[in-house]
């Protein structure tokens, strides 16, 4: 197995939190290094507090052992922090069709309602389904959808 195959095994891995997304959408996937006892898979929470960390290194380890790769390491990597700019082109329109809308850098908030596309939105709550999503409400069809914090 090389490198390259590992990698894109590990960047397939679904986001537990937004299944939608894959932890190579997100961008957590920070290298994949191929040394003498095996892989090592280098990965960076979306914040260091992350509850999902845990349950991404088991998923990342069921995809591996399902691919016959038992000798690999995974390192949590905490510099550079993760940035909302790592998410790909690919992954933010996912979030967006999934009713999230993505993060919108330069601004305070969304550039539009995912649901509607309305740009008539605002901040109900700084906290969403997760710590790195706040809530908000569309003017226009109403509905509340989460936004994910630029970081």
């Amino acid at each position: 197995m090389d490198v390259l195959t590992v990698k894109s095994i590990v960047e397939s891995v679904p986001d537990p939190e937004i299944p939608v997304l894959t932890l190579g959408d997100l961008g957590v996937i920070r290298g994949v290094h191929e040394r003498d006892d095996g892989f090592e898979i280098h990965v960076t929470p979306t914040y260091s507090g992350c509850p999902a960390t845990r349950v991404i290194n088991e998923m990342i380890s069921e995809a591996l052992l399902s691919a016959h790769i038992e000798k690999f390491t995974i390192k949590k990597v905490l510099s550079p922090v993760w940035s909302t700019q790592w998410i790909s082109e690919s992954g933010k329109a996912k979030l967006e069709e999934y009713g999230i809308a993505p993060p919108n850098p330069g601004a305070k908030g969304p550039k539009s309602c995912p649901q509607c596309k309305s740009t008539r939105v605002s901040e109900i709550s700084a906290f969403g389904s997760t710590p790195c999503q706040a809530l908000w409400r569309c003017q226009e069809c109403l509905e509340p959808f989460n936004y994910f914090k630029c970081l």
